[in-house]
């Protein structure tokens, strides 16, 4: 699906945050060793949201939206996913939880590039989720190397 509108980006963010807090839920549930920075994880996503969607609602209107168009972002390119295979070891879960931090920074760096020119305070919050999100991958990196 391609996203037309700030609007639609918005809820496509609360897609991959919502399913990302999901993944980050079912890895605490199965790997204890990592089960605090796992759930710290999910916790950020539900605040992602409610950063994303402050910006949004603090800036947007009827008459932005109706001349708004982030123009070329397709949702299929940045789709997650998110299930645990059962029999799935601990090193390759990390390995899938970069895979999905890679693509979720993708979306938002496309997104905050896409919107610049029309809203500040959306692309900022976008800008600094990519930030947060690049720890993050930093920090499972870090986990799979020491093979935590």
């Amino acid at each position: 699906m391609e996203i037309n509108t700030a609007s639609e980006a918005i809820s496509f963010s609360q897609e991959l945050e919502d399913e990302g807090a999901q993944f980050y839920q079912d890895l605490a549930r199965r790997y204890t060793e990592g089960k605090e920075i796992f759930l710290s994880f999910a916790k950020e996503n539900a605040s992602n949201v409610v950063q994303v969607r402050r910006a949004y609602y603090g800036v947007i209107s009827d008459a932005i939206e109706a001349c708004f168009s982030f123009g070329g972002i397709d949702t299929d390119d940045y789709s997650i996913d998110t299930r645990l295979p059962k029999d799935i070891s601990y090193s390759d879960a990390l390995r899938a939880a970069v895979a999905i931090e890679e693509k979720t920074v993708s979306f938002y760096s496309e997104a905050g590039e896409v919107s610049k020119s029309l809203m500040a305070d959306v692309p900022r919050a976008f800008g600094i989720i990519v930030k947060k999100r690049d720890k993050r991958i930093n920090r499972l990196r870090t986990l799979l190397k020491e093979g935590k």
